[in-house]
């Protein structure tokens, strides 16, 4: 599964992930703390999932807490708040929406 779909699956069925093909389109550059400073928080939290990198995850907890006032202080509370775990390695058929 590209960076790009994973970011902005909106669901799955079966092996297939569905994902915002508009938003795919207008933010498909953005990085992981662009997207959360533009308030798409579940995008940035995949995007920092697919990165694997712990500045992004933390990026975006960062961010969360400053728009919000929310005092979150792991990933794994952004994990539960947008109900994303992992990227998810049995899709193999995007559909675009």
């Amino acid at each position: 599964m590209k960076r790009e779909d994973f970011v902005f699956s909106v669901g799955y069925q079966g092996e297939s992930a569905l994902v915002d093909s508009r938003a795919k389109s207008n933010y498909k550059n953005l990085d992981t703390r662009q997207l959360a400073e533009k308030g798409l928080f579940r995008a940035a939290l995949c995007s920092a999932l697919y990165s694997g990198k712990p500045e992004d995850e933390k990026a975006v907890v960062e961010e969360y807490n400053r728009i919000s006032g929310a005092d979150f202080n792991s990933i794994d509370q952004m994990k539960r708040l947008v109900g994303v775990y992992r990227v998810p390695e049995e899709i193999s058929r995007i559909i675009s929406l």
